[in-house]
């Protein structure tokens, strides 16, 4: 029987140390026969200690143990069994010592590892006890009880993969150990975004043991579980409204004394400041445990004070679906998405897109993730009848890549970095490229008022197929186009009450080509305010 001196001890803490105190029994098993080869005076008073203690005569043992190491103070088994006996008698604290020189005497001794490793779990002093139940682990993974205690330790420290490596690995006999393994198994699950495979090891934790005193919180955690996936929101929204100074709203060339067409263009006005309104809104109509569908649409606006000919106005259907699995203990996001879009330049129609893709977000720990991507876009522009047949854009783009993430604080801070391959096949030999795309950034979080600060860069590099029919225009057909975008934006966010977020944005775009009526650059300073629901 287990009893505490502290009447506060939660009866979680309470059934652990009990736990402990039983598993401290495999030791001697795995201690005996290691006796020196000639039996001295106090190895007589251990082996009858050892009989002591199978009869649970705590108090005897110890007496005999004392014995021995009155003879031999760095007696290595009547050190370890003295610490087992006090274990026994729940004094963690006691054993200790015997533990920690029976250790100092031989350091790869499984056993002893395991019993102080016991010992300071016991007390709570987990960074001592899990180097020593590791080590054990990785000598003796099947040792009664240790993939419970190293699975415990691991997911303590928000190691889920691991921890659940550990649970899996481990094997015990008590019905206590195997219900808390199949309970923390379910918790760590639902760390990693798994909540149906959480669930079935708390049910799973439940019927293991259903009279447990674990049963109870067992099945509350479950019913939290379940409410708090079927109380998930359906339906998610977004409205921002904001003000914005454009430097360069019909994206006229940078100055280049080579092409006569510049001069004339860069008489034009280019700067207006001007207001822009957005509004998304998605909807899960099918949800379960592994499967999400959505259908969502969003509209998007700009109205340039001083250059209202060039408003834009675009909206966007899509209908998409996600299936949510593991790898390896693992998360593993697949999903696709169907999208439709229009847009609009003043008032009229400029451009609509069908575009298919397809994705894989893979979870390795809680410092990185991976996405893959694929995408296919058929693009059809609203051009005049006559058209160059050099210069008709509809066609197809076919991209396909990948992002890195390296995640700090919980998603608090993240950096990021991708690559993606595109081909635009279109009807013109105009503009029918090969683009390769590096992508970069990251997020910092502030402590003061959770402000977010965003930083990303995009570089495409895009090499034209065909030499250009028209331009420049000095030395038609002679030249094959090769342009380099590089955009960068910097955003800093400010959570705000009642979901509204204020945002501030800087958005430089640098466009270098070798036809000089394609190169540009543009800066666009933004300020809004965005509510989500």
């Amino acid at each position: 029987m287990c009893r505490f001196r502290n009447p506060r001890r939660s009866l979680l803490s309470t059934r652990l140390t009990c736990l402990l105190l039983v598993a401290a029994l495999a030791g001697p098993l795995g201690f005996a026969g290691r006796a020196s080869a000639q039996t001295t005076e106090a190895d007589v008073y251990v082996a009858q200690a050892v009989l002591d203690f199978s009869d649970k005569k705590y108090d005897a043992a110890l007496v005999n143990l004392k014995k021995a190491l009155a003879t031999e103070p760095d007696h290595v088994e009547a050190l370890y069994y003295t610490g087992v006996v006090l274990m026994a008698k729940n004094q963690p604290a006691e054993a200790t010592p015997f533990l920690e020189k029976a250790r100092a005497r031989s350091r790869t001794d499984p056993s002893i590892a395991f019993q102080l490793g016991l010992a300071y779990f016991a007390q709570q002093q987990y960074d001592k006890a899990q180097p020593l139940l590791e080590e054990t682990f990785q000598k003796q993974p099947t040792l009664d009880g240790i993939g419970y205690y190293v699975g415990f330790l691991r997911y303590r420290k928000k190691d889920y993969r691991g921890a659940l490596d550990a649970f899996k690995a481990g094997r015990t006999s008590s019905p206590d150990l195997q219900q808390l393994t199949k309970l923390y198994s379910g918790l760590a699950l639902g760390s990693l975004g798994l909540p149906g495979q959480a669930t079935a090891e708390i049910d799973q934790a439940i019927r293991a043991a259903p009279a447990s005193a674990f049963t109870g919180p067992a099945e509350r955690l479950r019913d939290s579980m379940v409410a708090t996936r079927q109380g998930q929101r359906r339906l998610s929204a977004e409205l921002k409204l904001g003000f914005f100074y454009d430097d360069n709203v019909p994206v006229i060339p940078d100055a280049d004394p080579s092409e006569p067409l510049i001069t004339l263009l860069r008489k034009a006005n280019r700067t207006s400041t001007g207001e822009l309104f957005g509004l998304r809104g998605d909807y899960a109509w099918l949800r379960t445990d592994q499967w999400e569908a959505t259908i969502g649409y969003s509209f998007f606006g700009t109205y340039n004070n001083d250059l209202p000919s060039f408003n834009i106005m675009s909206q966007l259907g899509s209908l998409g679906a996600s299936y949510r699995t593991a790898i390896a203990n693992m998360p593993l996001l697949l999903g696709g998405q169907y999208s439709f879009d229009a847009l609009w330049l003043d008032q009229r129609w400029f451009v609509q897109r069908h575009t298919g893709s397809a994705y894989a977000s893979l979870v390795e720990s809680d410092r990185y993730l991976t996405q893959v991507f694929a995408r296919y876009q058929h693009k059809n522009f609203n051009q005049t009848i006559d058209t160059l047949p050099a210069e008709d854009r509809d066609g197809s783009n076919w991209m396909i890549g990948g992002t890195q993430f390296l995640r700090f604080s919980e998603d608090r801070h993240f950096l990021k970095v991708g690559y993606q391959f595109d081909w635009d096949d279109t009807v013109g030999s105009n503009y029918e490229y090969v683009g390769n795309r590096v992508t970069g950034g990251g997020q910092y979080t502030l402590p003061w008022y959770a402000t977010r600060l965003k930083y990303d860069l995009d570089v495409h590099f895009r090499n034209y197929q065909h030499k250009n029919t028209i331009l420049p225009t000095t030395a038609p057909g002679t030249v094959r186009r090769q342009d380099t975008e590089i955009v960068n934006i910097v955003r800093a966010e400010l959570p705000l009450p009642w979901s509204f977020t204020l945002a501030f944005e800087y958005q430089s775009t640098i466009n270098l080509s070798n036809i000089a009526l394609f190169q540009y650059t543009r800066n666009v300073y933004t300020m809004m305010v965005v509510w989500s629901y």
